[in-house]
């Protein structure tokens, strides 16, 4: 089973983008762990901006 190409650049930018990781380490994490990440960045930003100011946009 391939994970969707779309998805996975979603990820990888979004890790890359608020964590300045680079790309091959991005690469080397399994699926599961790269969502964890991204969910885990997610609630930071929610509650830092607070519930008015959505400037990110949470991937699920």
């Amino acid at each position: 089973m391939l994970y969707p190409q779309e998805q996975l650049f979603q990820e990888m930018a979004f890790l890359a983008y608020y964590l300045h990781w680079p790309r091959a380490e991005i690469m080397k994490l399994p699926h599961w762990e790269r969502r964890r990440w991204c969910r885990e960045v997610s609630e930071v930003n929610q509650k830092l901006n607070g519930p008015d100011k959505q400037q990110s946009i949470p991937l699920r």
